[in-house]
């Protein structure tokens, strides 16, 4: 079979135990050639030891890690043809750019005129042509950060592991990497798995991202559908900010009930289920405004009001004692009725809402 053919990487029955301690627990994965794959989970999750376990620094307790349908299990870090960058970007303080850069390809016995053309073709795409002599305290965090990429795709490895880069960067720094970091893995097909977690940096960057937590992958999707269809309550908690709601069946399971307001359901659901509302889908109107369409609307009352500069966020109380977030952007109409204590209307269409098992159920 042609290796493009095959997954990038493939995870099978992975399990790692420490001891007691389960840092990766019976993790089954693919990831495809070409692929930008984001690793995603609070510290502690297991989504490092995981790349760790891939790049050959530590091997599963049980199961295989494989690269293009080889087994690499047994094989060593030096041998896997993996490119690596981490949070701390471990250059040589006595070594200039251009010799960091040129490093790997001299530990691999690359002669000196293609080394030299190599590492200038590597920090022309990080965009560092003009700091090859420079030295790593003489270079920002940004710039070195590019070093750091730079000399991990000077071989021309099959694959890039990325643990947390962007971690010492601020806001600002941070973004254009992105920006950056996805241009250069468009321009080179290379496949990507990156660890985080930051929620903003796996929705901009990642093809798919999977969750992980307690060494468990919990959920593996597109940005859109791991967001908008979480797959449980921790993974719709950890993936930006919602509202779970407990509701009450009605009709079978074909509709839910808040308050008195009622709501069919665009499937039917037998079992005891809770529903997910993202704040941005949630509209805010006086008593005087009357709704239109196919909408659910609960009477709330404002409780608290959050300024975001582009607008608010508000929490409202339901009259069952939920809270119920929603963002006003400027120009809506309950912008100037917004405060504490003032009773609103909450609205959201029906297909916007997520359902899961109730929690605590089986």
């Amino acid at each position: 079979m042609n290796d493009r053919l095959l997954p990038a990487v493939s995870f099978q029955g992975v399990t790692r135990r420490y001891g007691a301690v389960t840092a990766v627990n019976d993790v089954s994965l693919d990831i495809a050639q070409g692929e930008f794959f984001a690793l995603l989970g609070s510290s502690g999750s297991g989504k490092t030891t995981l790349l760790m376990l891939l790049a050959g620094f530590d091997k599963p307790t049980e199961g295989r890690v494989l690269m293009s349908g080889t087994s690499v299990t047994e094989v060593p870090p030096h041998r896997r043809q993996i490119g690596v960058v981490f949070q701390n970007y471990a250059l040589f303080p006595h070594l200039t750019a251009a010799e960091n850069v040129a490093y790997p390809l001299k530990m691999r016995g690359i002669g000196r005129a293609e080394r030299e053309e190599r590492v200038k073709a590597a920090l022309s795409l990080v965009n560092l042509t003009e700091r090859g002599a420079s030295y790593p305290s003489q270079l920002s965090g940004g710039q070195q950060q590019r070093v750091a990429l730079a000399r991990a795709l000077v071989f021309g490895p099959s694959l890039l592991l990325m643990d947390e880069p962007l971690g010492a960067l601020d806001r600002r720094l941070r973004d254009q990497m992105q920006l950056e970091l996805k241009r250069i893995q468009g321009e080179l097909g290379i496949t990507v798995i990156y660890v985080t977690h930051d929620q903003s940096e796996a929705m901009a960057m990642a093809n798919r991202i999977g969750i992980m937590a307690h060494g468990q992958l919990l959920q593996v999707a597109d940005p859109e559908t791991i967001y908008a269809l979480p797959s449980d309550h921790f993974v719709a908690r950890f993936l930006g900010e919602c509202s779970i709601l407990k509701v009450t069946s009605i009709d079978g399971g074909r509709g839910y009930e808040i308050a008195g307001a009622r709501q069919a359901l665009p499937s039917v659901t037998s079992k005891p289920f809770d529903i997910v509302v993202r704040p941005e889908n949630v509209s805010v109107h006086s008593a005087a405004a009357q709704a239109t369409g196919n909408v659910f609307e609960v009477p709330a009352t404002i409780r608290d009001i959050t300024y975001l500069g582009a607008g608010w966020r508000v929490t409202l109380t339901l009259p069952d004692g939920q809270s119920l977030l929603a963002t006003i952007v400027r120009g809506d109409e309950i912008a100037g009725y917004l405060g504490p204590g003032k009773p609103v209307f909450a609205r959201w269409a029906p297909t916007s809402v997520a359902v899961l098992p109730a929690e605590g159920s089986s």
